[in-house]
């Protein structure tokens, strides 16, 4: 799977981390920043990854901030986003399975690494569960649509 993952400074710390184990989970991992711990703005790195993800160029992108917050509300901006905000296992299992996201965030100030390398392990190991997941995925898909 080709995953990238986007960071601001209030998780820069973590990023190393979290593309270690994307690797060591057998995917190709694409790092689009930022690259250092400098003050960034966070729509800025959503703005790089969310659009390549929604377009397929990736089929999977992990935002990480301080909070996760951030990330999640600007990367729903992007039509064929569904970012979702996980801070434990089972919202990250269910997530994938019944919304399908394509990209999770999380808060780098909020979790611990080993908890967060937890969390991707399952949100990347898990699948689209479709059925009458499916058409509950098409009716947020129109809501993109005025």
């Amino acid at each position: 799977m080709r995953v990238a993952v986007g960071v601001d400074h209030g998780a820069f710390f973590v990023k190393q981390a979290v593309i270690d184990h994307i690797e060591t989970l057998g995917h190709t991992v694409t790092d689009l920043g930022t690259f250092d711990d400098s003050s960034c703005d966070y729509p800025d790195v959503v703005q790089e990854l969310a659009p390549k993800v929604a377009s397929g160029e990736f089929d999977r992108g992990i935002l990480l901030c301080g909070t996760g917050i951030g990330m999640s509300i600007a990367a729903n901006k992007v039509k064929g986003v569904r970012a979702a905000l996980c801070h434990d296992a089972f919202s990250a299992r269910l997530t994938r399975q019944h919304n399908d996201s394509n990209i999770l965030c999380m808060g780098g100030r909020v979790l611990g690494v080993g908890p967060m390398l937890d969390i991707v392990g399952i949100w990347l190991g898990e699948a689209f569960d479709g059925g009458r997941h499916q058409r509950r995925i098409d009716k947020v898909a129109q809501l993109e649509t005025p």
